[in-house]
């Protein structure tokens, strides 16, 4: 019997992915809403497909992909995400998931994706495939490694849920430098807002 394990925070997204997953054939369909509770199931199930979200609270999706497969070593890994940055979806695939797929895609494209998975393939959106080959043929480095330590800092607080002034307090600076930091980052990162750039904080496990 095909077996599954669900890992997102939102109950929307288990009721969702559960339905599409029991329509493709998996009998058994696990869910986890932390870290730990996925680990364990992991371990205890060794599911053939593990779907995930990066935006887990805790470690983070990234980081949880390493402890996945170390307890179901044999499970292929969907990355379901809101996160389309191709950069995330090269740190998913170096650290061992199998496919990634934007949570606005239609059923049918999270259908091809399982299906690809289960053939021993990786499954990339059409766009995201063109944005990675582009960002390996231009040798184009990962943004985060550019960040200056005070950058990092901001980044970091930011997705503690830290508000500017409370970034400015902790790290002893004005608010107009904690604000220019984070308009900084915003470029550098490629992100238009400060929500975007939080959950870009929580998905990459910036610590």
């Amino acid at each position: 019997m095909k077996s599954a394990l669900i890992i997102d925070d939102h109950p929307v997204t288990h009721i969702g992915c559960g339905q599409l997953l029991r329509d493709l054939g998996y009998g058994e369909v696990f869910e986890a809403m932390t870290d730990r509770e996925s680990y364990r199931l992991a371990e205890a199930h060794r599911p053939g497909l593990i779907v995930l979200d990066l935006g887990m609270p805790g470690p983070g999706g990234l980081k949880m992909i390493a402890p996945l497969l170390a307890r179901a070593s044999l499970a292929q890994i969907l990355v379901f995400t809101m996160n389309e940055q191709p950069v995330f979806a090269a740190k998913a695939l170096e650290a061992g998931a199998r496919g990634y797929l934007s949570k606005n895609s239609a059923p049918d494209e999270f259908e091809a994706a399982v299906r690809t998975l289960e053939q021993g393939e990786i499954y990339l959106s059409h766009g995201l495939a063109i944005a990675l080959a582009s960002m390996r043929v231009g040798g184009a480095a990962d943004p985060l490694a550019s960040l200056t330590e005070r950058e990092h800092q901001v980044l970091r607080l930011l997705g503690q849920g830290a508000d500017l002034q409370s970034i400015a307090d902790a790290l002893f600076i004005s608010y107009k430098t904690a604000a220019n930091t984070s308009s900084i980052l915003k470029r550098k990162l490629g992100v238009t807002n400060t929500s975007e750039l939080i959950r870009l904080s929580i998905e990459a496990g910036v610590q």
